[in-house]
């Protein structure tokens, strides 16, 4: 079956684009099905995206969307992909989770055909644009994107609307420990201590700060005084000169990214804080309590 057929007229051009958004990809999908292209699908057909990235799902998020599809029903059908035995989620696995909490049995889906690469991409912008990952598996998802579809740092960080910066900041993570990442995963230390602590060369010394960071509570500007006033072998220095006289801004940028779960710059007296799709600015003003 070719990607034109399989995808729906004109979809195919999508993943064609420099850059891809998942809610274009996934309207598309739903507004050029029939009503007779959605079906009802067995829950114990599905089985997740192998390039899922997310390894851990938020269970009182999916308890409140478990609540709403009892009382309200599924309100968007599932995109499916058909395999040798059922089916794999192509986007829509938390409405599947939800679903299963409450015992239902079925759930509306709508079948479709991916090449591997597609798939890929389609789990990690979902997870990106629609429900924040950690840092981990971030990095595991853009490391993954690299490796098996051949794309350079800034290749993926044009097709993902991202920073090339941010794109190696992140995989720059599994540098780290797996002791230290899983931390990350389990949020015990935040994205801004793993980034600092992936800068450096000794994984003792790593270790030695992890430990510090969680027994004394280490904010990401006490680690970052720590490591900057030591002679620690870095992988990468720590930039000196003018970044040092503003660190107070690159501390409140460090909260505020870590606050709202996108790129945030300060300077010259201003604010910029970076969204991929208006589905992200309605995330990020909620986050804020900033009503439309």
């Amino acid at each position: 079956m070719n990607n034109k057929k399989a995808l729906g007229r004109g979809l195919e051009s999508l993943f064609n684009n420099e850059s891809l958004d998942f809610d274009q990809i996934e309207k598309k999908i739903i507004k050029e099905a029939n009503e007779e292209e959605i079906i009802e699908i067995s829950l114990n057909e599905l089985r997740s995206n192998p390039y899922q990235p997310r390894k851990v799902f938020d269970e009182k998020a999916l308890n409140e969307l478990a609540k709403s599809i009892e009382e309200h029903g599924v309100f968007q059908p599932i995109i499916v992909k058909k395999s040798i035995k059922g089916y794999e989620i192509i986007a829509g696995e938390r409405r599947v989770k939800a679903s299963k909490l409450i015992n239902k049995e079925k759930i509306p889906a709508i079948v479709r055909e991916f090449n591997d690469e597609q798939m890929m991409e389609i789990a990690l912008l979902e997870n990106l644009q629609r429900e924040n990952l950690s840092a981990i598996e971030e990095a595991y998802a853009y490391n993954n994107l690299i490796n098996k579809l051949g794309l350079t740092q800034e290749k993926l960080a044009k097709r993902l609307g991202k920073s090339r910066s941010h794109i190696t900041n992140m995989i720059g993570l599994l540098r780290l420990p797996n002791s230290v990442q899983n931390l990350v995963l389990e949020n015990k230390i935040t994205m801004g201590h793993a980034r600092i602590l992936s800068k450096l060369e000794n994984e003792k010394l790593i270790l030695e700060l992890t430990e510090q960071i969680i027994n004394e509570n280490l904010s990401v500007r006490e680690l970052e005084d720590i490591v900057s006033t030591q002679n620690y072998n870095k992988k990468n220095k720590i930039k000196k000169g003018k970044e040092n006289k503003n660190l107070e801004y690159k501390y409140i940028e460090e909260i505020i990214t870590e606050k709202l779960g996108t790129k945030v710059k300060v300077s010259n007296k201003k604010i910029q804080i970076s969204f991929t799709n208006v589905n992200d600015l309605n995330r990020i003003l909620e986050i804020m309590k900033i009503e439309e």
